[in-house]
């Protein structure tokens, strides 16, 4: 994914976070809860089908592989996403 396109999916995810702490040289932020976590999830899923992997790096320092990983889970057993052969999660109901 080029550096621009990740950035701006990174600053999508940030948006959505609450901000505890500022200064000139660093932003603290909560993490997602389960449900906030599922619903970002969900925001860069329809955008395009995406793996663990590319989810991961979007998310890095926010959510944990595993936190990932159980949110996916959810996700796909209440019938919100699928895995695709390739091993892509994509948004049901997104073309």
């Amino acid at each position: 994914m080029p550096k621009k396109q990740r950035k701006d999916r990174e600053q999508g995810v940030e948006e959505k976070l609450k901000v505890v702490y500022t200064d000139r040289d660093v932003v603290v932020m909560t993490a997602p809860n389960e449900e906030e976590l599922k619903e970002i999830l969900l925001g860069l899923l329809s955008d395009k089908p995406m793996n663990l992997k590319e989810l991961h790096t979007i998310l890095s320092g926010i959510a944990s592989e595993d936190k990932i990983r159980k949110a996916l889970a959810d996700l796909t057993e209440r019938n919100l996403i699928t895995l695709l052969p390739e091993g892509k999660y994509a948004k049901l109901g997104t073309d």
